[in-house]
């Protein structure tokens, strides 16, 4: 019988981001090995949660028993109160899709805090799990992590199954992420702005994070001169989601930062040729035969790109062959949940 263990992070393990997306995907294939997991639910205002809930999460994390290691999402660990962390007994693996205070559009002031409990708080975790070597290297060079202490576990992909969806036409621009200023979709609708004189259609999917951020993008579509192309479709459900993934031509996503990116797997995954950015972990998610890269926050060199990936039909199938390629190669969960469970196992076969 393998050990057990708890997956602790803040709010609803099914959230629809990918960060939530990842965890609840480990969590369900250990839990498909055999492996006992528990998911303990900490107040969900975490990285900014106020005396009560701060003290709340310490509680349910010191309640935990000594003999089983938890796994604490980095959404709460790198806001955790660190002196109080010391004082929980279970040994802690965390797992940092990317650092807080890399978040895009961040007051200086909460920035430099995370930054600083952050890195206070990784030295303290007994393993870190990350899900890109992006995000491995930042911890090495700014958080002072040790690299013998950083395992990469990629997240994993599902098996898609073969539909003989026709293409949308004209072509369908997907573009996937929360709807949050991160994820760059004001950059794209300034892009498909300059398309105007192209055949496509656009949708962007995500859920609705950032109600301000929501309000601006309904409004920027709204006056765009290609309005009546572009859907800002918010949340779907599975079914529809892989529907627009086969009916797509073209994936895009105008990123301002990833320390991952799992849309850009999904989209690979269904041979989506990706039109994307340079931020992050991007360059080494993507393969450069499977798309075209551009500086973040650069709407004109978007578009450029956009532009070529619909009118240079060559480029396009020669990148659409080389994501069915990369998705083909891709983890699955299974191989995920088993690099954790060696990490899981390893921090109570060699205690601190």
């Amino acid at each position: 019988m393998t050990r057990p263990a708890t997956f602790a992070l803040p709010g609803d393990i099914t959230t629809l981001t990918g960060g939530y997306f990842y965890d609840h995907q480990l969590v369900q294939a250990l839990r498909g090995q055999g492996r006992q997991v528990q998911v303990l639910e900490l107040p969900d205002n975490f990285p900014t949660p106020n005396a009560t809930d701060m003290a709340r999460a310490i509680d349910q994390l010191r309640a935990l028993p000594a003999d089983q290691p938890v796994i604490i999402d980095g959404l709460a660990f790198g806001a955790l109160d660190s002196v109080a962390l010391a004082s929980v007994r279970a040994p802690i693996v965390a797992m940092i899709h990317h650092p807080l205070a890399q978040e895009s559009a961040l007051p200086a002031p909460l920035a430099d805090h995370l930054l600083q409990t952050e890195r206070a708080n990784l030295a303290q975790a007994r393993h870190v799990l990350v899900p890109s070597p992006h995000t491995r290297d930042m911890l090495i060079q700014r958080y002072d992590v040790p690299a013998d202490r950083i395992t990469i576990a990629r997240p994993g992909t599902k098996a898609v199954r073969a539909a003989q969806t026709a293409k949308a036409d004209p072509p369908l621009i997907l573009s996937v992420g929360i709807l949050d200023p991160r994820k760059g979709h004001d950059v794209l609708v300034r892009a498909l702005d300059m398309l105007t004189d192209l055949n496509w259609q656009a949708q962007i999917v995500g859920n609705p994070w950032d109600d301000a951020h929501v309000a601006q993008l309904g409004d920027q579509i709204g006056r765009s001169a290609a309005a009546d192309r572009i859907t800002l479709a918010g949340r779907v459900d599975d079914d529809r989601l892989q529907s627009l993934y086969r009916q797509a031509s073209v994936f895009a996503l105008a990123t301002r930062y990833e320390g991952y990116g799992i849309v850009f797997d999904e989209a690979l995954s269904h041979g989506l040729p990706i039109v994307s950015t340079t931020a992050g972990a991007v360059p080494g998610t993507v393969p450069a035969d499977a798309g075209l890269l551009v500086p973040p926050d650069d709407a004109a060199a978007l578009s450029t790109a956009l532009r070529r990936m619909l009118e240079d039909t060559g480029l396009r199938e020669a990148k659409t062959r080389a994501a069915r390629q990369a998705g083909l190669a891709l983890p699955s969960w299974d191989d995920t949940a088993r690099i954790a469970a060696q990490v899981l196992d390893a921090v109570m076969d060699h205690p601190a």
